[in-house]
């Protein structure tokens, strides 16, 4: 029986390259993804340009008024008395309810002005207009 020499082996080495090009792969995955999970139900509208328009992540209602009128609630068509009845029993139950309107750039400001007044009737303060 020979004995083995403890200094004849290598220390095993650690490949640091391929670990931190797994982790860089995963770190771009996972941004990637998340990208994707924030999926806005809206519908297209063309918005005004802002040039201090700020990011309300933390939004209850997303409103949108389309060209020809048209009242939209995330992505369904909802017409205007639903629409400030479900918000009026949204609001009593929440404190923090907000409402974020987004009008095409080309609608009638008096129009979205009218919608923040029936809002207003109903005891919704909190609102933001929506920007690009």
């Amino acid at each position: 029986m020979r004995l083995r020499d403890r200094r004849a082996f290598e220390k095993p080495e650690v490949m640091i390259i391929p670990m931190i090009d797994i982790m860089f792969f995963l770190l771009v995955f996972f941004i990637m993804s998340t990208l994707y999970m924030v999926n806005l139900k809206t519908v297209d509208v063309n918005l005004p340009k802002a040039q201090t328009a700020q990011t309300q992540l933390n939004v209850t209602y997303l409103v949108t008024v389309r060209k020809d009128g048209s009242l939209w609630l995330e992505d369904q068509q909802i017409d205007e008395a639903t629409l400030l009845r479900r918000a009026r029993a949204e609001s009593q139950k929440n404190p923090r309810f907000a409402v974020v309107v987004r009008a095409d750039g080309d609608i009638n400001y008096s129009g979205v002005m009218e919608l923040l007044d029936k809002f207003r009737k109903e005891g919704i303060t909190r609102f933001g207009l929506a920007a690009q």
